[in-house]
């Protein structure tokens, strides 16, 4: 079997651990406490798991998580496209899919995740960030932007407001991204 290289990122895992640090710092609590430590460990231990999970061939198996993190063509869309990326991340959500093999279909086995799953994947893709830099990022402000507000902003911020423009609601497929899924043998399942 051809071993395969699993995008991830370095980041992933770190969101939450990060937090809880932060409020145990806020509340004076020493982290050096027995307790505090092991919830450390307990959120480091995630990581090294979902890694070593990532190397079973049973999970490889009619994966789209799998597939997404190992193709290099799709990979490379998500890192050179924020836009692509968060439309990658909302079509995961909210949304089942099926692998377009015989077997897998007659068992009618589909593939779903979580949003903070979907998040992680995108993340993992990009090689860089965590969940939360995609969760709930279909939600947006749509309201119209004067053009004298526009002009006072800065070319960083008017890039931003128009990749947020370009995102779209979790649950949405575009075509492009359902286009690029079937290129990966998967569909998306109607509901």
């Amino acid at each position: 079997m051809k071993e395969h290289m699993i995008s991830s990122s370095h980041d992933r895992y770190t969101f939450q651990k990060d937090k809880y640090i932060e409020r145990c710092q806020d509340q004076g609590r020493d982290l050096d406490d027995p307790t505090i430590q092991g919830m450390i460990q307990l959120f480091d231990d995630s990581k090294a798991q979902a890694d070593q999970h990532a190397q079973d061939p049973g999970w490889q198996k009619d994966n789209l998580e799998f597939d997404l993190r190992t193709t290099d063509w799709i990979i490379a869309k998500v890192r050179e496209s924020r836009v692509y990326a968060q439309n990658l991340y909302a079509a995961l959500c909210n949304n089942d899919f099926q692998k377009q093999d015989v077997w897998t279909i007659l068992k009618d086995q589909v593939w779903s995740c979580t949003w903070r799953s979907a998040g992680g994947i995108v993340a993992d893709m990009q090689g860089q960030g965590d969940y939360i830099d995609w969760y709930c990022s279909g939600i947006r402000d749509t309201i119209p932007m004067e053009q004298s507000e526009w002009n006072m902003l800065t070319p960083e911020q008017q890039m931003s407001h128009k990749e947020g423009q370009a995102h779209v609601g979790e649950g949405t497929v575009t075509d492009e991204i359902r286009d690029d899924l079937a290129r990966l043998g998967w569909s998306v399942i109607p509901e």
